[in-house]
């Protein structure tokens, strides 16, 4: 069987879940002897490994999507200078400025890429669908998110294959966009749900938010949680000597990391945790550096500027290092998420979890055993495990007993496979 996985990439600039998803998985379906080509769009891919092959070229470049947006004249140029702004040293450039421009401003965009042949990106959907066609045949293909659901229609029309749709955040993007794009971008969304033949929740919460959203059948949504490759997540020494609490994910506000900076600051004036330290990492973009230099300014007016770290290097060797070096962790996002691959990175490292109260959260920390969760005091919850070692401890080991036996990138892919041996085997029953 011949599987494509068309991916966005986020150009390396952030921790990026839905890029490690997929490529994580891709190189697993390989390893278990499936023939999977990854296609990326827009940017470079942010990967712990390189899944792409050599001759895999980027299509939706993101320069030209952009032209072709804003002018029409890009809309009907050569090949030879779009190659031009396709080009890799092109693109890392462009990825340096992503985050410039909110999801408030990209409802144009969005919504010209949702109705795909007939948006803007027209020539771009064309050339995709015949590379796909002449150069790989595939037997199955398999959208990252449903941001790029336009592309299905076309590529059912031309390969007549299964189309399999990931859901994850999607909402968090839609819902940014500012009137009357944001409803018009939904309802692009949900016009073209009948152009999947699955869609793929990773979690049972997202799962139930999208079917009633896109008013998709829940039967055709199946739930496999994110699974990590587990080598080398060796456990924390969890010494709390000092306590420090870290932070992993895009080092921006929308994801909460002022609001455990706050939490520090106050934790940090109550007795036994004069000595606590802050860790964060995962990247940053656009105005996230003015926000981190705001939070630093904040530190320092209370003199703690120098117990708190910034780190830039969230490759896998370093988040590793970065997780075995903290007592507890958390994410903030006060809105919860889709999933958190971050809580299953902590707890394969036997760190335990404090998360919101909101989406999926509670789903991965009753499933693991590996935190607690809290409705509206983040310092009391984190002090309930900074001044407990051992539960801390306790719930550290609990989660990652779990995270090994049940989150492990095998797991995941084992549980795709079925799903894409039984839809390749109806589609050729029909």
């Amino acid at each position: 069987m011949k599987v494509v996985h068309i991916v966005p990439g986020s150009g390396g600039t952030f921790y990026c879940q839905n890029c490690m998803r997929d490529s994580t998985l891709v190189q697993a379906l390989r390893r278990q002897g499936f023939d999977v080509v990854m296609v990326p769009m827009y940017l470079p891919l942010f990967t712990d490994d390189n899944p792409l092959d050599d001759d895999t070229p980027v299509f939706f470049g993101g320069i030209n999507v952009y032209l072709q947006q804003q002018f029409k004249i890009f809309r009907k140029t050569p090949r030879w200078l779009d190659r031009l702004f396709d080009s890799m040293w092109m693109l890392k450039k462009a990825a340096k400025m992503e985050g410039s421009t909110s999801a408030t401003e990209m409802g144009p965009m969005t919504l010209s890429m949702l109705e795909g042949s007939d948006g803007n990106q027209r020539k771009e959907v064309e050339r995709l669908v015949e590379w796909l066609a002449e150069h790989e045949k595939p037997d199955l293909v398999h959208i990252s998110n449903a941001l790029l659901i336009g592309l299905a229609g076309e590529i059912k029309k031309v390969l007549d294959v299964p189309v399999l749709c990931s859901l994850q955040d999607e909402d968090t993007w839609l819902n940014e966009i500012a009137p009357p794009f944001d409803r018009a971008c939904w309802d692009a969304v949900s016009e073209r749900v009948g152009d999947v033949d699955r869609f793929i929740a990773v979690s049972d919460w997202y799962a139930d938010q999208m079917s009633k959203r896109l008013t998709i059948p829940r039967e055709l949504i199946e739930m496999v949680h994110i699974g990590i490759d587990l080598d080398g997540f060796e456990p924390a020494a969890m010494d709390f000597d000092p306590p420090v609490i870290g932070y992993l994910s895009k080092m921006t506000k929308q994801l909460g990391l002022g609001t455990l900076v706050d939490a520090f600051i106050e934790l940090k004036q109550r007795p036994g945790l004069e000595n606590l330290k802050l860790k964060a990492t995962g990247g940053q973009v656009g105005d996230d550096k003015h926000f981190i230099a705001r939070l630093k300014k904040k530190l320092a007016k209370y003199g703690f500027e120098a117990a708190a770290e910034f780190i830039p290097d969230f490759s896998r060797e370093q988040r590793i290092e970065f997780l075995r070096s903290l007592s507890v962790m958390s994410v903030p996002v006060e809105q919860g998420e889709a999933f958190g691959t971050y809580i299953i990175e902590a707890l394969a490292c036997g760190v335990p979890v404090v998360q919101p109260n909101a989406g999926a959260f509670p789903e991965l920390i009753e499933a693991t055993g590996g935190g607690i969760t809290y409705d509206d005091d983040l310092v009391e919850a984190l002090s309930q495990l900074l001044l407990n070692p051992d539960r801390a401890r306790e719930l550290g080991r609990n989660g990652r007993a779990v995270v090994q036996e049940r989150f492990s990138i095998e797991t995941m892919s084992q549980k795709m496979m079925a799903i894409y041996n039984t839809l390749v085997a109806t589609e050729k029953a029909e």
